[in-house]
């Protein structure tokens, strides 16, 4: 069950932006950008463990929930991968370099990378979903000598959907990873797989007893892939999943981010499937 003692993580001043630079902007798919962000405060950037969330703004706009998607291990600069689908994201997305951004956080609960010790590790993104999973992936590679293995699954609806190409090109020469790519709609010159990710799970090689899954992606996906993992005989613990719904304030004070008994900024965004596996078989929770 959900050990809140790892659940809570606030910065010092968990509602004061801190202020930063846009030093870099990275266009992944069609309105989706990375923007690699630098601090003007004099203050070292902020540090983040993979699942994280932070809260990124502009002035006189508003600000929105983001997980940071860049390597933890770089100190140097924090980065976010937004798709632009409303005001405030349009207008992040629209940003150039140095560009000034207003960025708090770290809030919440972490993938468990410290479960991942002689484990085969699967981690599964639909479409945006990769972006969470990205900086666990970053770091369980840089782990390799302490996991079984490790497995990375994205499914996206065309091939210009699927996200940090130089990323996905980079893992797929690493021998001890295996990459699997599946797309909804395919081009004219897609080779790869064709369905929803969950088909994927077929092509994946699943030791129910030693596999440890991370999985993010929409609502459905998540519900989906969860039972679908139960099925293959994961147990408790052995499945986790993140949700970056409808923050607002970040620390547990609005109840935007409700979801059932939870708030995901204070207990989540990554929860143990056991914790919420009910909740997804209710509509509108």
């Amino acid at each position: 069950m959900l050990d809140l003692q790892d659940a809570r993580t606030f910065p010092p001043e968990p509602l004061l932006p801190r202020p930063h630079r846009v030093s870099a902007v990275t266009v992944e798919a069609p309105s989706v950008v990375t923007l690699d962000m630098v601090p003007t405060d004099g203050d070292r950037p902020i540090r983040f463990r993979p699942g994280q969330i932070g809260m990124i703004g502009l002035p006189g706009v508003g600000e929105v929930p983001i997980s940071f998607s860049s390597d933890p291990a770089d100190t140097s600069m924090v980065s976010m991968t937004i798709r632009g689908v409303g005001a405030v994201t349009d207008a992040l997305t629209g940003l150039q370099p140095d560009a000034a951004v207003g960025l708090r956080g770290p809030y919440g609960r972490a993938w468990p990378l410290g479960l991942t010790d002689d484990r085969d590790v699967l981690v599964i993104a639909g479409g945006l979903g990769m972006c969470p999973l990205r900086s666990l992936v970053t770091e369980a590679a840089s782990r390799q000598g302490r996991l079984r293995s490790l497995s990375v699954l994205h499914g996206a609806r065309t091939p210009s959907d699927l996200l940090f190409k130089v990323d996905l090109d980079a893992w797929r020469r690493r021998p001890e990873m295996k990459l699997f790519l599946t797309v909804d709609q395919p081009a004219a010159d897609w080779t790869g797989e064709v369905g929803t990710v969950a088909t994927l799970l077929d092509r994946a090689v699943v030791d129910p007893g030693n596999t440890l899954a991370m999985v993010c992606g929409p609502d459905v996906m998540l519900g989906v892939i969860g039972e679908s993992l139960v099925t293959l005989g994961l147990g408790p613990g052995q499945v986790w999943v993140t949700m970056e719904r409808n923050m607002k304030c970040a620390v547990g004070l609005c109840g935007h981010c409700q979801f059932g008994p939870f708030f995901l900024c204070k207990e989540g965004p990554v929860f143990g499937w056991e914790d919420v596996a009910d909740l997804f078989r209710v509509s509108e929770v």
